[in-house]
């Protein structure tokens, strides 16, 4: 069994599966909207440095937060964005499974 032919045979599943088709669909449909393209790379963007915060050990500034979450209700109202979101959300847990599956077949985490 060749490792690498199976992973792209995984890449292909992953491409075929309905999580991705939804996701990529949905980016598709975004990229078409420059402002809320905009905004939903503002709130990704920030996002990110929140949670890159928490995992160096800072606690978050609270207004911060809050400003994400603000943006996160405003992005939200948008029915286009708020199916992008959770196919984007939907999509990467489908990912982390697959990795967790990858770690525990390998081992990884165990001494």
């Amino acid at each position: 069994m060749n490792v690498y032919d199976q992973a792209h045979q995984l890449a292909l599943a992953i491409k075929e599966s309905d999580e991705f088709k939804r996701y990529d669909a949905g980016k598709k449909q975004i990229s078409s909207n420059e402002n809320l393209k905009e905004m939903l790379n503002d709130f990704q963007k920030r996002s990110m440095e929140l949670q890159l915060r928490q995992l160096q050990g800072e606690q978050p500034d609270p207004e911060d937060m809050a400003s994400v979450q603000r943006l996160l209700g405003v992005i939200t109202m948008d029915p286009l964005a708020s199916q992008y979101l959770e196919a984007e959300m939907r999509f990467s847990l489908m990912m982390k499974d697959v990795y967790d599956i990858l770690q525990e077949a390998a081992g990884m985490g165990e001494l």
